[in-house]
């Protein structure tokens, strides 16, 4: 068995289904037509010049190339980080913060993963390394990019009461404390959603397409299992580090809050 193959028909049938949605939104005034468009149009373009791309590295095996493509990926997920919250910090802290939360969690997690599955012999090639890297800063700038929302937006609306718990001679870890932890639990929400529905309510990706492939459906299980456990460690770590930095971004050594650092919200 080699596997589904999608032509140009079956693509096309799938993009109807995008338009009818579309439809739907501008019929019901729901206002989402014009994002859904423009997402689709865009990952459509974005994975077919992937496609090229990945199969030129692919072919030439060049570990050069493949540093080269990990590093973009890196500014691609920390550009779409910083450029979904509607607070922003001023200036290039910024984009900073959104690079190191995105960064270290999934180059770490990466790292192990690679060195987990060393004994193969192609384990350094890059269409084992870029998928993994790929999937992994895929998970992480999510979750990220939802804990930093709910992190500025939290502090944004609950300056009085910072201030106050402040005041009193708190901590500035003890007064965002609440926040904090909301922030974390809704930034790994999504990963754990997925595990807990793996296999009982959903086949996740890697496994469904290693069995559309005709792979051992107890084969699949198992390397969706790593990989599960290494998205939920990289969305923790990312998490983690870009609500802590958020926090210690919007407050100064004196412990004050300092929503002054936050760029103006266009309207």
């Amino acid at each position: 068995m080699n596997g589904l193959v999608f032509g140009p028909g079956e693509l096309a049938l799938a993009a109807a289904l995008v338009l009818v949605n579309a439809g739907f939104s501008a019929a019901f005034s729901l206002g989402i037509h014009r994002s859904v468009l423009i997402a689709a149009a865009r990952m459509v373009a974005q994975l077919l010049l992937v496609g090229l791309v990945l199969g030129f590295i692919f072919t030439r095996a060049d570990h050069w190339l493949s540093i080269v493509v990990l590093a973009a990926m890196l500014v691609a997920a920390t550009f779409e980080v910083g450029s979904r919250q509607r607070n922003k910090l001023a200036g290039f802290w910024h984009y900073g913060l959104s690079g190191i939360a995105v960064s270290g969690g999934t180059m770490l997690v990466a790292a192990f993963a690679l060195l987990t599955v060393s004994a193969s012999d192609d384990w350094t090639a890059p269409r084992v390394v870029i998928p993994i890297f790929g999937i992994i800063l895929g998970s992480a700038m999510s979750a990220s990019s939802i804990a930093l929302n709910n992190m500025f937006e939290g502090v944004s609306s609950q300056r009085a009461a910072i201030e106050a718990q402040l005041s009193l001679g708190r901590t500035r870890a003890q007064a965002m404390a609440p926040l904090m932890q909301r922030a974390i639990y809704a930034g790994t929400l999504p990963v754990l959603n997925q595990m807990a529905g793996a296999g009982v309510i959903t086949l996740p990706g890697i496994m469904s397409g290693q069995i559309l492939a005709g792979a051992n459906p107890l084969v699949a299980a198992q390397s969706q299992i790593f990989l599960m456990l290494l998205l939920c460690a990289a969305s923790t770590a990312s998490v983690v580090t870009a609500v802590w930095l958020a926090a210690k971004s919007l407050s100064d050594d004196r412990e004050r809050l300092r929503l002054d650092r936050f760029r103006a919200k266009k309207s």
